[in-house]
């Protein structure tokens, strides 16, 4: 039984949610083709960032559920304000990769778990873990959504594994990072009023809507 029963998880996650879905569409601001960059990588050091601070606040299954969700849909919306269907290269996949992520992440916590996952090291190996396992995972996207992962121009080799080292390094920053961030998060949400914890509860769906709002005018300009 909760501590503190006026402790809301669902309006932080949706704050964080949010902001990993509006850093996916940023990042593919100019993306509506294969990417040929280290822009995948980045964005996994990112994913594994947000759906660790999201964890630190809710360490639960829904919780990394509901995160898919937010990331995808605004995906999605993108998608829409682009006037490009669902099954594209630079939607499906990653909304793919955005999946692979969430469940690469979450295997590992439940491998990496009690005091060894509660030290920096170990975050910091969970992090790099989950980035090994998601950036092998995502090269299989064509059996998925039937759209080839992006290669390295003039080879055969999958972006996603060409760079790997890069969204391993970085994911072990990341995962601690984000641990860090949820964990303040929550304690500052533990010392919040019950008309505080209200305010936010009312906040978090504005936030969502103002990203939004903030990825339409980007799109639309």
């Amino acid at each position: 039984m909760s501590l503190n029963p006026k402790k809301t998880d669902w309006a932080p996650i949706l704050i964080l949610g949010s902001l990993w879905g509006l850093a996916e569409a940023a990042l593919g601001m100019y993306l509506r083709q294969c990417a040929s960059t280290v822009s995948g990588s980045l964005m996994t050091g990112a994913a594994l960032f947000f759906l660790s601070a999201a964890w630190a606040i809710s360490p639960r299954l829904q919780t990394v559920a509901t995160m898919v969700v937010l990331a995808a849909f605004f995906k999605l919306f993108d998608a829409l304000l682009l006037g490009l269907p669902v099954l594209h290269g630079a939607v499906a996949n990653p909304v793919f990769a955005i999946a692979v992520e969430a469940v690469a992440f979450f295997l590992i916590i439940q491998l990496i778990r009690g005091d060894l996952f509660q030290k920096v090291p170990g975050k910091g190996a969970a992090g790099a873990l989950a980035a090994l396992v998601a950036v092998n995972v995502f090269p299989l996207v064509k059996f998925a959504t039937g759209i080839a992962a992006c290669k390295v121009p003039g080879t055969a080799i999958p972006l996603s594994l060409y760079y790997a080292p890069i969204a391993i390094g970085l994911s072990a920053l990341t995962v601690p990072l984000g641990s860090l961030m949820g964990t303040a998060w929550a304690a500052a949400e533990t010392r919040l009023s019950t008309f505080g914890l209200a305010r936010l509860r009312w906040l978090s769906p504005a936030f969502l809507a103002l990203c939004l709002a903030v990825l339409a005018g980007f799109r639309l300009m």
